[in-house]
């Protein structure tokens, strides 16, 4: 079931769990499968939605201090939908070495603008190129030529 569609199908979810439990102040988890119903099953990749919830919350503190670095205010201050889509790409730069840096950051950005405010796609992917350079430096060089190149 790997491919674009269900995969960012997983994505989609996934920033919706995220984004339940910063507004609700708990675990993912908890929220994760009222994402997964009846009517998304044969369109979603469960098990990369499973690895982004589990994983985005077993490094949180980890992918938080990098993101930490990357943004302009207190983590704190980052509107909701914008830290849940970061976090999810921090946690793909970081763990999921096997995901393009252009895919991730292309998501982030389509999620961004899909569920965020109308400038919060700017934001995520201003940041998300800081992050980029720093955790996936030879496929951020490698895209960064490919532009110039255009």
């Amino acid at each position: 079931m790997a491919g674009g569609l269900p995969r960012t199908k997983a994505r989609r979810a996934a920033v919706q769990a995220l984004y339940q439990a910063v507004v609700n102040d708990e675990a993912p988890e908890k929220d994760a499968l009222e994402f997964v119903t009846a009517e998304y099953t044969d369109k979603i990749d469960i098990k990369y939605f499973t690895t982004l919830i589990q994983g985005t919350t077993e490094h949180r503190e980890a992918i938080d201090a990098a993101l930490a670095e990357a943004v302009d205010r207190d983590l704190a201050a980052v509107d909701p939908v914008e830290i849940s889509v970061l976090r999810l790409a921090v946690f793909e730069f970081m763990h999921l070495p096997e995901i393009p840096y252009r895919v991730v950051l292309n998501e982030a950005v389509e999620l961004a603008k899909s569920f965020g405010g109308e400038q919060g796609h700017k934001y995520v992917n201003g940041v998300l190129d800081k992050m980029g350079a720093k955790l996936r430096p030879h496929e951020y060089q490698a895209a960064k030529a490919a532009r110039a190149k255009k």
